[in-house]
């Protein structure tokens, strides 16, 4: 079985969330390069078995990436991968970021920007097809009247990066199977399609191709169509680091959004919720409230990008 034309596809992860105080005596990898998920067992609710959004169950002993078993498919297959830990001390890899959303939809697009499933055009909707306004609102940290009618959005988010893997070359025609998935391969029909359902919930649908751990700070800014216009328009012309700081506060202020969201953690570490509600108040004119804009500085450069 060729792993290009066969019953695996590749899955894509740039940026499984973890707690940026995490320190394992292993790699946090169940993910392993090549190793199978099912993507279609929760397809719609695949936050519930992958930690990519924050949910409340912070009180757990056991800090999981995935609730379901990943398992391998194929022999000897290390030494076509390679990994990279980025844990030099006092060193930040990652990213400060914008993501300028019209719409729910783009908001749900940019949160997933970088999940790559092979064989769907819309990789996000593995993830948010049964999201609901009430609990998509509490992921995304923003109030429920806001994630319905008619808004726009900017997710802010800063990104860190902990761990990177990858497959250095195509994977070979020649790989050999695992024992058991070669015997239940044996076991699918031509055009029975139960056997090739079972083969799926036993096995997997997926492989993963490459990942990147780490954690994200986001937040999102829900904006009335006119001033959200208003921002894209002046951003489009100048540059996200052509604008001074008095206009960048302004434009994420509470006096010109219509909302402005919670810091969240994507892996629901609250003790760095906890910092940054305390380390990112922002006082202008007497008010005062919490931004990720206050963290702005510390990055050379603001990457942003229009959700189409």
């Amino acid at each position: 079985m060729h792993p290009k034309n066969g019953l695996f596809w590749q899955f894509t992860l740039l940026l499984v969330a973890f707690s940026f105080y995490h320190r394992a005596n292993s790699r946090e990898s169940q993910l392993r390069i090549g190793k199978a998920l099912n993507v279609f067992m929760r397809f719609g609710y695949l936050g519930i078995s992958m930690r990519v959004i924050p949910y409340n169950d912070t009180t757990e002993d056991v800090r999981w990436l995935f609730k379901e078993p990943t398992r391998n498919v194929y022999k000897n297959i290390t030494h076509l991968a390679e990994t990279q830990e980025q844990n030099t001390p006092g060193i930040f890899h990652g990213d400060f970021h914008m993501e300028f959303c019209d719409n729910r939809r783009q908001l749900y697009q940019a949160y997933f920007r970088d999940f790559t499933i092979e064989r769907l055009d819309r990789p996000w909707e593995a993830f948010t097809g049964g999201w609901f306004p009430d609990n998509a609102a509490k992921k995304l940290g923003i109030n429920t009247s806001f994630i319905q009618g008619d808004y726009s959005y900017v997710l802010v988010r800063v990104v860190r990066f902990r761990e990177t893997g990858k497959f250095k070359t195509e994977l070979p025609a020649s790989l050999t199977l695992e024992s058991d998935v070669k015997e239940r391969i044996q076991n699918i029909i031509a055009g029975n399609v139960t056997t090739a359902v079972k083969f799926f919930e036993n096995v997997g649908t997926h492989y993963i191709n490459s990942y990147t751990t780490g954690n994200s700070l986001y937040q999102v800014f829900v904006y009335s169509r006119k001033n959200y216009q208003m921002i894209k328009e002046r951003i489009k012309t100048k540059g996200i680091n052509g604008l001074s700081k008095q206009d960048l506060y302004r434009f994420f202020a509470p006096w010109f959004a219509e909302h402005l969201g919670q810091i969240r953690s994507a892996s629901a570490n609250t003790t760095v919720e906890r910092w940054a509600r305390r380390k990112l108040q922002y006082e202008y004119l007497l008010v005062k409230y919490v931004t990720l804009l206050k963290l702005h500085v510390r990055f050379k450069v603001i990457k942003y990008h229009f959700s189409q």
